[in-house]
């Protein structure tokens, strides 16, 4: 008995056109037989773009190559979808009259591959259609980010430290015109530091002043009331209290300023312009600094100049070595335009540990005074002599107990200079800059000798130091 053989046809090549990775077109060759539909030539086409093995070629050429493709989720996915799986629906239930007639065998084989194109486009879709990523960035693997020794160290010392600071409010009570209704508006806002975990945080007093309520934001962005526990205006330093729990507070270490050297690494951790946490770098710049009190203009001796950026905002924020302790507190810079020019200036933390313990304590400071009022230097550098002209000296104050004279008019209205200071223990002063400095050197009860200038004699008076005043 004749067998009859099924009829079949030579197979050939079809080709698809695809971009290569250097640039230039090539070809796919599959092959082709009648039994698969172009579709499911174009499915498995794309199959094979996905599982095989893609050429060893360096890295860099490979994403430099890659074409440039939007995010999927911007796509029109049911349209990028449905040829895919129509494909492959019809390659496996579309055949041909001539495929009825193959052997079982081949038939076996054409059924396994159409299932696995279907299973191949149905994966596929899914993936395409569930995951919300790039398309480049689905076929491209960074391989993690590598840094330098200092970058690691400078990442770490903000992430830890970061928690330690915090973000301060000052609201202020303003009526409405128009209701007459009271108002809290923020007029200003700058930067502060977690002191210990009892809730106290240290930050400059002018972020503070004039205040109707304060709000301390911590770095989880948890924001609560905080009450003034004290504050010294000729430091520039003041104390909050808030009640957060422990488990919130996290204090920064404390460093010592007393052995510090120009040319030192230095960070600056704040919230300029109302930003959040932000970090600059710079170096000391210089040591033993002078600058004047925003509030009273008094001198801050022994400041620490930073070319570190110090912007609006930075104030009360703390300045760290690069050990992560802190080393002073950010108060002031030097700008014609207010905006950081690399001249900023902390005060060291040797002077703000003393003045936030005495804080702490006794709710003020308990510094010296010598119980006086004083003209501007200026005014004294006119009369053509040098020291401290004494306008009033209260009786009940210290210089007022002591004799000092103060300035007044005659009963013709002519004026009669009162003592000119230029000495105390024996050390020159030459402007009320000398005064204050020789005076933070000095304790409450001491008695000190006052050499004035009265007339044309000079004088020598002692004087009993007396507590400052309570501030309000």
């Amino acid at each position: 008995m004749a067998t009859v053989k099924s009829p079949t046809k030579k197979l050939t090549h079809i080709k698809f056109w695809r971009e290569s990775v250097d640039g230039e077109e090539e070809f796919d060759q599959l092959p082709k037989s009648n039994s698969l539909s172009h579709s499911s030539m174009s499915s498995a086409a794309l199959a094979s773009t996905f599982f095989a093995t893609s050429p060893k070629l360096p890295r860099s050429n490979l994403i430099r190559k890659l074409p440039r493709a939007r995010s999927l989720p911007q796509l029109n996915r049911a349209t990028l979808i449905a040829p895919i799986v129509v494909s492959a629906l019809g390659a496996e239930f579309a055949r041909s009259d001539s495929e009825s007639e193959l052997d079982s065998g081949n038939g076996v084989k054409k059924l396994v591959d159409s299932l696995f194109v279907l299973c191949t486009s149905v994966a596929l879709s899914a993936a395409l259609f569930f995951a919300d990523i790039d398309s480049a960035s689905a076929f491209v693997v960074t391989t993690p980010r590598k840094l330098q020794s200092d970058e690691l160290a400078t990442v770490r010392l903000f992430q830890e430290n970061t928690p330690s600071v915090v973000y301060i409010t000052n609201l202020a009570a303003r009526q409405d015109a128009f209701t007459l209704d009271v108002l809290e508006v923020p007029q200003g806002s700058g930067s502060g530091l977690v002191w210990d975990t009892q809730g106290r945080i240290v930050t400059n007093y002018h972020v503070i002043r004039g205040a109707s309520d304060l709000k301390v934001t911590l770095s989880d962005q948890s924001t609560y009331d905080a009450k003034v526990v004290g504050f010294d205006q000729d430091k520039d330093v003041a104390v909050l209290s808030i009640e957060a729990p422990k488990g919130k507070l996290r204090p920064i270490p404390i460093g010592v300023s007393a052995d510090l050297l120009v040319g030192q690494k230095v960070y600056a951790i704040g919230n300029p312009f109302g930003l959040d946490h932000t970090l600059t770098t710079g170096v000391i710049s210089g040591l033993r600094r002078e600058i004047s009190s925003a509030a009273t203009g008094r001198p801050i001796q022994d400041v620490i100049q930073t070319d570190a950026a110090i912007n609006p905002g930075n104030s009360g924020g703390p300045l760290i070595d690069s050990a992560g302790n802190l080393i002073g507190i950010n108060t002031a810079i030097y700008s014609p335009s207010g905006a950081s020019s690399g001249v900023g200036f902390s005060i060291p933390i040797d002077t703000v540990s003393s003045i936030v313990d005495q804080l702490v304590k006794f709710g003020k400071v308990t510094g010296p005074i010598l119980g006086i009022k004083f003209a501007p230097d200026q005014s004294v550098e006119q009369l053509g002599v040098s020291g401290v002209l004494v306008l009033d000296a209260p009786p009940n104050g210290p210089a007022g107990k002591a004799g000092l004279q103060s300035t007044k008019r005659d009963a013709y209205g002519r004026l009669i200079l009162g003592d000119i200071i230029t000495s105390v223990n024996g050390k020159k002063v030459a402007n009320g800059s000398d005064l204050y400095r020789i005076l933070d050197q000095c304790k409450v009860g001491d008695t000190v000798e006052v050499e004035v200038l009265r007339g044309d004699k000079l004088e020598k008076i002692p004087v009993i130091l007396e507590p400052k005043p309570d501030s309000s």
